[in-house]
C-alpha cells in the first residue's frame, strides 16, 4: 500500500484562472485519503469545483490538488540481505544451487496471498540476517508454477533445504507455530559452518 507523503491544493478564481495564494501544503500522511480515492500510481491529480462565501460575496474556484506519494515495498520484495534472492526463473534456480557449492541452501516457496507465508517471513529474514553463510532462495508460487510442480510443491509456504553433492536433503512445510522445525534443520544440516 502507497502511503500520502505531501498534497498540495492551488485555488485559482473562476475568471482568471489565477492562484488565489501560494499552495497550501500538508505534510501530515493520510492513508484514508489514498483509499477513498484509489491513488496507486507515483502521483496523481484531483481536480474539483468549490464554491464558498467571502463577506457576503460567493467565489467559485477551481481545487487542484497533487498527491505525491511513495511506493513501500510488499511484504514479499523485502530482502535480509545478500544471502537473501528472489528466485524468478528455473533456470535462475539451477544456477543458485550449482553457484552454492557445498553451502546449505533454503529454499522458501511462499504465495504472496498466503497468510502464514507473511506472518513468517519477518522470522525468516531475521534466520537470514543470522546466518549469512546460508544461501536463502526465495520462490513466488504465482510466478513458477511450473518449477513448484516439478519440485512437487503442493502446500505453502514449503521449504527445501540443499547441500552441495548431497543435492536435496530435506523438505516439509512449515509455519509460524513451527518455525522451530526449519531452526532445527539448519542445525542438522549447516555442519561445518560457523554462523554466530
Amino acid at each position: 500500500m502507497t502511503s500520502l507523503r505531501s498534497l498540495s491544493i492551488s485555488l485559482y478564481t473562476s475568471s482568471n484562472s489565477a492562484p488565489i495564494s501560494p499552495p497550501i501544503k500538508i505534510r501530515k500522511c493520510i492513508n484514508s485519503f489514498n483509499r477513498f480515492h484509489g491513488l496507486s500510481s507515483s502521483s496523481s491529480s484531483l481536480i474539483g469545483n468549490l464554491v464558498f462565501s467571502s463577506r457576503k460575496q460567493f467565489h467559485s474556484v477551481k481545487v487542484q490538488a497533487l498527491a505525491a506519494e511513495t511506493e513501500q515495498p510488499k511484504w514479499w520484495e523485502k530482502k535480509a540481505g545478500p544471502n537473501m534472492i528472489d528466485i524468478t526463473s528455473t533456470e535462475q534456480f539451477l544456477n543458485a544451487l550449482k553457484d552454492a557449492g557445498d553451502r546449505l541452501v533454503i529454499v522458501d516457496f511462499y504465495g504472496t496471498w498466503c497468510g502464514s507465508c507473511r506472518a513468517m517471513f519477518p522470522k525468516l529474514c531475521k534466520t537470514a540476517k543470522e546466518h549469512p553463510d546460508i544461501l536463502f532462495l526465495k520462490v513466488n508460487f504465482d510466478e513458477n508454477k511450473s518449477l513448484c510442480k516439478s519440485l512437487n510443491v503442493k502446500v505453502l509456504p514449503y521449504f527445501h533445504l540443499y547441500r552441495g553433492a548431497d543435492g536435496q536433503v530435506e523438505s516439509f512445510s512449515c509455519s509460524l507455530a513451527k518455525f522451530q522445525k526449519l531452526r532445527e534443520a539448519i542445525e542438522r544440516h549447516n555442519v561445518g559452518n560457523v554462523s554466530d
